[in-house]
């Protein structure tokens, strides 16, 4: 199923705003500062080309740790990015999901361009995984979190 909505996508607009995010990642590149930065619009235009059966987590729920885009670096990256880029990408994304969600059929499709629109906001310290992984991923944690308040 995820593959036809990634086509049904892909060929109605997923297009251009995986464009957008490459177009903003080259930017980033041509900037050595801005490196960082391409990394994470090359990895959300990849999504954005074909979201259906992925989406964005944190690397620190991934790995279990903190690493240089998780801390405090992540995060003064990310309001960085908001400024230059990330707000203008999210109001794409929204604006995608609102003419998506007139009809009926295109409701799946403005979903995934609302959780888009989130991870234009901060991708600094995100990775895209499948969905499957994502779910264990977050299984994983609410079950150590669980233990932990047993525990006490």
């Amino acid at each position: 199923m995820s593959l036809i909505g990634n086509i049904i996508w892909f060929l109605l607009g997923g297009f251009l705003m995986g464009l957008l995010w490459l177009f903003f990642g080259l930017l980033a590149a041509i900037t050595i500062v801005g490196l960082p930065w391409a990394r994470s619009c090359f990895m959300i235009a990849k999504l954005t080309f074909f979201p259906f059966g992925k989406q964005v987590i944190s690397r620190k729920l991934l790995n279990q740790k903190d690493d240089i885009g998780t801390g405090g670096l992540g995060l003064i990256g990310n309001i960085i990015w908001i400024i230059f880029a990330g707000l203008w990408l999210a109001i794409g994304h929204v604006i995608s999901a609102v003419l998506c969600c007139i009809t009926i059929i295109g409701i799946p499709f403005g979903i995934q361009h609302i959780k888009l629109a989130a991870a234009s906001l901060v991708p600094v310290g995100q990775t895209v995984v499948t969905n499957e992984l994502a779910t264990a991923v977050k299984r994983d944690q609410a079950e150590s979190q669980l233990s932990s308040l047993r525990s006490k």
